[in-house]
């Protein structure tokens, strides 16, 4: 029997017990994850409550309408709604995740530095997002009040609860200042693992702290703070409490994807509400995708490229072209 022939069998084998001990795991993503996707596919063809048909008699309960809920969503009456919402979705999630990438990693660096408090400034930067977000949409309703600390601040009297672009500001401010001590506490790990002597070489060779930061600190945290923007990005598209608890449903200015969702479904238009959900797990799963894509391709690239040029193991009868033992 050739080596590549036990390597083939071997990798067989590994990859039965690999299955075998997924298996679990592959059972509950379905049950969980699989199952209510495709009962919300289902849902989204059929519309409950009382319809016409072609002959003028009134029709009661679930009727299958096949894509009509799509296509209402983009070009029907509730076309408007369903952009304003899109745009609202995407807006949040830009300007939040732009602005928590560069708090976190600002917070990742002071924790990271050796203060003599380190203890309570990592615990002062990590309560924000400890705080439930609904809890955090109330106290930042306190402060948006109309005789709040903010209009204290900026001297002026501003409506931030009301419609308009204070409305989005507000949101933005509150899910920026709840979220970016998630993106600090991941970049911060990374931050742990780099070892000191690196930064110890560029010191005896002259090099400033900035230029340490934009060679060194950030291609080092790159992958981590890929995955802590990926989370972000994903948590974002599906925004929700925030924004109904700190401005209220049915607000123009700050309705997204979720929130209409939620506002078909607790009218009783399942149909509507299941295509609207259906339309958000999409733009997720694209989003996702693209972002991966975008941010992941040169990492598995640089990959691909070392382990090409890598020599193979002395030893290993896998890389010696043309040698079969028996």
């Amino acid at each position: 029997m050739t080596t590549i022939s036990r390597h083939g069998r071997a990798a067989g084998e590994a990859g039965r017990l690999a299955a075998l001990l997924l298996s679990p795991t592959f059972i509950v993503l379905g049950l969980v994850v699989g199952y209510p996707l495709v009962a919300a596919l289902r849902e989204s063809l059929y519309r409950t409550g009382q319809t016409v048909d072609a002959e003028g008699f009134v029709v009661q309960g679930e009727q299958f309408v096949g894509v009509d809920n799509y296509t209402a969503i983009f070009t029907g009456d509730a076309a408007g709604r369903f952009w304003n919402a899109f745009g609202n979705t995407t807006l949040f999630t830009v300007v939040t995740v732009a602005a928590e990438v560069i708090i976190g990693v600002a917070m990742a660096l002071v924790m990271h530095q050796a203060l003599r408090w380190r203890g309570i400034v990592r615990a002062g930067i990590l309560v924000p997002w400890a705080i439930p977000t609904a809890v955090s949409a109330i106290l930042w309703q306190w402060i948006f009040q109309a005789d709040g600390v903010a209009n204290a601040i900026i001297g002026s009297q501003v409506l931030w609860t009301t419609e308009g672009w204070q409305a989005k500001f507000a949101v933005m401010i509150a899910d920026t200042w709840k979220t970016a001590p998630f993106i600090g506490l991941l970049v911060l790990a990374g931050l742990q693992i780099i070892p000191r002597d690196i930064y110890e070489a560029a010191r005896v060779d002259g090099v400033s702290a900035v230029r340490q930061f934009w060679s060194i600190t950030l291609p080092l945290v790159r992958p981590v703070l890929v995955v802590a923007v990926l989370f972000r990005v994903l948590d974002s598209l599906r925004m929700f409490d925030l924004p109904f608890v700190l401005i209220g449903n049915r607000k123009e200015s700050v309705e997204t994807l979720t929130m209409l969702a939620w506002d078909e479904a607790s009218n009783l238009r399942f149909g509507p509400a299941a295509a609207y959900a259906t339309v958000l797990f999409l733009y997720v799963a694209v989003a996702a995708l693209v972002f991966v894509k975008l941010l992941g391709a040169d990492v598995i690239g640089e990959a691909r490229q070392r382990s090409k040029r890598e020599p193979g193991r002395k030893g290993d009868p896998l890389v010696q072209p043309g040698v079969v033992h028996a």
